[in-house]
């Protein structure tokens, strides 16, 4: 032999394109990834995306849940998206703003969405669920500050409409999320549950501000005494949200 095989091959050079090739089929596949969720592509009405993608979906993988919750398969299997959205279009071409067609709090429409997630709650490292009532669980005790139970609730128009019979906590977080209160018989039956972010604690009462009395019955209930599931606290939370723009029409109107 009177010659090396890469003699005459730029070896640098066939790094430099395996690399380039490389970069790019990752690219593509990062991308196609990114595509389990929100694909295919939906207009604001709900139609097909005239722009779906330059790639086509990946192929569905199947996740094992823990403690026994089954199997999700995505990005078939994804939950759909909510078909009774009570908005339209105020203008002709897509990107126009939505607005309400009947009431946005009951309808969880603008800052009252909510999402169509799994109808159970949230669980634990443990499986065990995560938000309880503190009277489900002796190794919880309040220590500090004012204790909201036996507390009136007055609403945004200063209306009492119920009274603070618990708080929930965030177990492993180590903090309270909820208050549950139960509805004087002027604004409806059964108990609630506010997000105490949403809430003032005060010496003699707790507030409700986004909200008015009226709203208090439509509240989206908890079916069960002791936990609360992720869609219903999507819902709860919602609710209270939009009325910080919906309770009242004063509240839509320009502040400049």
């Amino acid at each position: 032999m009177t010659g090396t095989f890469f003699g005459e091959f730029d070896l640098a050079s066939l790094t430099l394109w395996l690399f380039w090739g490389f970069f790019a089929l990752l690219i593509i596949y990062i991308q196609r990834e990114n595509m389990r969720e929100g694909y295919p592509l939906e207009d604001d009405e709900g139609n097909a995306s005239s722009n779906p993608s330059m790639w086509p979906l990946p192929k569905d993988k199947t996740f094992d849940l823990p403690h026994g919750r089954g199997q999700v398969v995505v990005p078939s299997g994804q939950a759909p998206e909510r078909a009774d959205i009570a908005m339209k279009r105020v203008g002709p071409g897509n990107g126009y703003p939505l607005e309400p067609t009947g009431d946005p709090m009951l309808d969880g429409v603008g800052p009252a969405s909510w999402a169509p997630r799994r109808d159970a709650p949230e669980l634990d490292g443990h499986g065990h669920p995560k938000i309880i009532p503190m009277s489900s669980n002796e190794a919880f005790k309040f220590a500090a500050g004012r204790d909201p139970r036996g507390l009136p609730v007055m609403s945004g128009d200063d209306e009492i409409v119920g009274r603070v019979v618990d708080m929930w906590v965030d177990e492993p977080e180590q903090l309270v999320r909820y208050l549950e209160y139960t509805l004087d018989a002027k604004w409806g039956t059964g108990n609630r549950l506010v997000p105490l972010t949403m809430a003032r604690i005060n010496s003699d009462h707790v507030m409700v501000r986004s909200i008015y009395g009226k709203h208090f019955g439509s509240v989206p209930a908890h079916a069960s005494a002791t936990q609360v599931t992720v869609l219903e606290e999507d819902k709860i939370c919602g609710y209270y949200g939009g009325g910080l723009l919906y309770a009242d029409a004063k509240r839509q109107n320009p502040k400049l």
